[in-house]
């Protein structure tokens, strides 16, 4: 494998990383969610909306779905070209030689 190979195959492997730590972050929300949604559902207390079941699922839902934005990179002001520019820029500056794009 050349080097340019090897790049791609390590972005690659990085990604998968990425979506498989989501699904499992996924699979937890789903399973940890249900039992509290249940449990809640059954212990209504008098003065407490149905609200009070979903607070914790939704407010988790929001950074599930952040989460979900950033594995599978549709976040486009802190995505991988971020990175890259970011790391280009800092490159320069410590070398004003080195153009790596």
């Amino acid at each position: 494998m050349n080097p340019h190979e090897e790049i791609k195959y390590q972005e690659a492997a990085r990604k998968v990383k990425k979506m498989r730590a989501f699904y499992s972050h996924l699979f937890v929300y789903i399973l940890f969610n249900t039992f509290i949604i249940a449990i809640k559902t059954q212990r209504i207390d008098e003065g407490e909306t149905i609200w009070h079941a979903f607070k914790v699922p939704f407010c988790w839902g929001i950074g599930l779905v952040l989460h979900a934005l950033r594995a599978f990179d549709k976040i486009p002001f802190l995505g991988n070209d971020w990175e890259q520019r970011k790391i280009n820029e800092i490159l320069e500056k410590e070398n004003p030689n080195n153009t790596r794009k």
